[in-house]
């Protein structure tokens, strides 16, 4: 890497850490305010819904944002955005209002968007076009870092260890249990406040800091004549439906880790919480062992591998239950850490000046996250949450095939 690119990949990577905390807060929120908001399987889900639908909504208006202002502008946006979806939450506790909640993901998912749409891109063209993979998984591994620090801070600050059975609900007064649901609710008021109050900072530094503005000049490919449909770049369609089905997979496997592990091998949500900041710390690790192991291994054809093996653990967390798979369960993290760097930087290889618009229709995929835990979440409430895991499985199929033909550059 270029010395004129150290500075702002350690800030970039910066970005990466936050965002990466933000999201794995989510499958803690989803036990939390299933209890204190008294939610099924189903309307918990709507958690993840509220907070990827955000990036299908502003994906396109942050890439309009980048085209016109340039990558910082869209990053600073994005955090300010992100603060303000934090402060929402000193309401949403206070009230205790369900579609409160769902706001503040909203806005903080929209800040986001911005975040991912700028910083994405910005890291692969930190260098040569060649290394795209590799330093996007290496910036990508501290999300990974910030996601067993989510899960681990989020399990002991606001999962609270306590849980009502149906008989001591039954038993309770409505005013007692209206005590009990507020100081669950209002467990997330200190550490989204102190969320806000960091982000704020990163902005500011931020925006006394010199980011120079990346041109994707020298990262042409010479394209046919004929129709200029962004649509001609088969590999960036194989990526947008790749990266929709991955997102989709990881965010059904993490959310409902907890809830998987309380209902198949009868763990408490305290002790599930520290399993999941386990299984994300090993998210980590592969991010850096992929980074590692795309020396010699292709980036298209490791993604491959790893995801016929999640396919392999998932049938067993299907069938089996039990210890064998949490053990699997934490197997499938490990396997996902490279996927969704190694799908964006496929998927925008070789797209020019068209880089911004496709990064935004590639992060505008992430819509998946909002769409698949739905589906997993009302298999749960009618079957269970064994049978629900057959969501991700076949998830994995489609970035199998990525990995294996769809990536391929073919400029029609």
């Amino acid at each position: 890497m270029k010395n004129r690119y150290l500075v702002p990949f350690i800030l970039l990577t910066t970005l990466f850490f936050l965002w990466g905390f933000a999201h794995n807060l989510n499958p803690i929120l989803i036990p939390h305010l299933k209890k204190a908001c008294q939610l099924s399987d189903f309307q918990s889900s709507l958690i993840d819904g509220s907070f990827f639908m955000a990036y299908f909504v502003m994906a396109i208006p942050a890439g309009m944002v980048m085209k016109k202002y340039g990558y910082k502008s869209g990053i600073l946006a994005g955090l300010f955005l992100f603060a303000i979806g934090a402060f929402l939450f000193i309401p949403a506790a206070n009230t205790r209002l369900f579609g409160l909640f769902l706001t503040a993901l909203f806005v903080i998912a929209s800040g986001l968007t911005f975040l991912e749409t700028a910083a994405n891109p910005y890291m692969t063209v930190l260098g040569e076009p060649e290394g795209a993979a590799q330093r996007l998984n290496l910036a990508q591994s501290f999300n990974g870092l910030a996601a067993s620090v989510a899960t681990f801070l989020g399990g002991i600050f606001i999962l609270s260890g306590h849980s009502l059975s149906t008989e001591e609900t039954a038993a309770m007064s409505p005013e007692q249990l209206s005590i009990f649901l507020d100081s669950e609710a209002a467990t997330v008021k200190i550490p989204y406040l102190i969320i806000g109050f960091v982000v704020l900072t990163v902005a500011f530094l931020l925006y006394k800091s010199e980011l120079p503005e990346i041109t994707e000049s020298g990262h042409d490919i010479e394209l046919p004549s004929g129709e200029q449909s962004l649509w001609r770049h088969k590999h960036l369609i194989w990526g947008i439906t790749a990266q929709f089905f991955y997102v989709g997979a990881q965010v059904c496997v993490s959310s409902f880790f907890i809830r998987y592990l309380g209902k198949t091998a009868n763990i408490d949500e305290k002790t599930a919480s520290r399993l999941l900041s386990a299984a994300l710390l090993c998210f980590m690790v592969g991010r850096f062992i992929g980074t590692f192991l795309m020396r010699y291994i292709s980036p298209n054809r490791l993604l491959s591998i790893y995801a016929l093996l999640n396919i392999v653990l998932l049938t067993v967390v299907v069938i089996y239950g039990g210890m064998l798979s949490v053990y699997a369960l934490i197997g499938v993290e490990f396997f996902m850490s490279i996927m969704f760097p190694t799908i964006f930087s496929l998927s925008i290889q070789s797209l020019g000046k068209e880089t911004k618009i496709g990064s935004s229709l590639v992060i505008m995929s992430i819509v998946g996250g909002a769409i698949f835990p739905l589906i997993m979440g009302r298999i749960s409430d009618i079957s269970s949450i064994q049978v629900a895991y057959s969501v991700p499985l076949v998830c994995f199929f489609i970035v199998l095939y990525f990995g294996w033909k769809g990536y391929k550059v073919k400029a029609d």
